[in-house]
């Protein structure tokens, strides 16, 4: 099978395929998966199909549209498999754990996420790539604040969650600007958390991604004080497969990438058809103003690709900024948990 890849890709990530299409699972336990595992995401399902076990999509993205139209179960039956749907929308962490422990067999997040992760015990790899969202993602600030510049962050609360975009954002941002990172206050918030602190103003920022900052964008009320772009953000959205079943079932993680990438494609050019797949209305829809700002981060959006040279090269640079501001302990060698999808037999 050929995997099309284009030779320049756009430079922002569609952010409800990347962090909402394949969301995570709450947290489970720690303990590593042992690579011939064959929970229940790895055994035979109905019909003798191979169980996979992905996290709700929720209302939007490519995934929540195959689980609606049937795409999604047309295209895993073809390589034997089915969806078994598990788990809930949160951060990346939790959903790393519950791979280790042979609860979930895909997930996605974010390369700054996924570095942490592996600074642990990994029982994952990472098998595709979505370049950086220079749009949807930056250092979120309630119009008016008086913060106009990174620099007017010194001295200032921003909420980020520990490990991940958001203090990659931040510690990224203050660097460019040659500010020391203790000159700013890091508040360490769950990202389900933070929206209610930050606008009750119990933080100044907003260190965060579209995923959460297309509502506040939406409300008229805040925007970034430097977005990807001006930050010069290295945080690709990954999606990653438990080792064991990537090394069990590889022509099944052919197919989920295939789909992938085709749904991607699809959905930059018509953003709309993938916003509120199941309903319009409710705390998963995604309406108005919010809507129109979620349509636009999508459009400019990158597309799911496999994992080449030149994104290992900027995986790398993360890495070894993490380990110079001590967000981890050591450089991680994160080409040890790459799949080249080309190649899987």
């Amino acid at each position: 099978m050929n995997f099309p890849r284009p030779h320049l890709r756009s430079t922002v990530t569609p952010a409800l395929l990347t962090v909402t299409a394949l969301v995570t699972l709450t947290a489970c336990g720690t303990s590593e998966a042992d690579s011939g595992s064959t929970g229940s995401g790895s055994g035979s399902g109905a019909k003798g199909a191979v169980s996979v076990r992905i996290p709700d999509p929720g209302n939007s993205g490519v995934l929540a549209l195959g689980k609606k139209d049937g795409s999604l179960d047309k295209a895993l039956a073809e390589v034997g498999a089915k969806v078994e749907w598990t788990g809930s929308a949160g951060p990346f962490a939790p959903a790393a754990q519950a791979m280790n422990a042979d609860q979930l067999d895909i997930a996605t997040g974010s390369i700054t996420s996924g570095i942490t992760s592996l600074a642990q015990r990994p029982g994952f790899k990472f098998f595709t790539a979505v370049d950086p969202d220079a749009a949807g993602e930056g250092i979120l600030v309630k119009n008016g604040s008086g913060i106009d510049s990174v620099a007017d962050l010194v001295g200032k609360r921003v909420a980020v969650n520990q490990g991940g975009t958001g203090e990659y954002l931040l510690l990224k941002a203050l660097a460019k600007a040659d500010i020391p990172a203790d000159k700013v206050k890091r508040v360490y918030l769950r990202p389900d958390q933070t929206a209610a602190v930050f606008n009750a103003g119990k933080v100044d920022a907003w260190s965060v991604w579209a995923t959460y900052a297309v509502a506040e964008i939406g409300s008229g009320k805040a925007h970034f004080v430097a977005d990807g772009a001006a930050i010069g953000s290295d945080n690709y959205s990954l999606n990653a497969v438990r080792t064991g079943f990537a090394e069990q079932h590889p022509e099944i993680v052919k197919a989920l990438y295939q789909y992938l990438h085709d749904g991607s494609v699809k959905e930059k050019q018509n953003p709309a058809a993938y916003l509120n797949v199941f309903t319009d209305a409710g705390p998963t829809a995604v309406t108005g103003k919010a809507k129109e700002v979620q349509t636009e981060f999508t459009g400019k959006g990158a597309t799911v690709e496999p994992i080449g040279p030149e994104d290992i090269k900027r995986f790398e640079a993360v890495a070894a900024f993490y380990a110079e501001q001590k967000v981890t302990k050591t450089e991680v060698d994160v080409a040890a948990h790459l799949l080249d999808i080309e190649k899987l037999t």
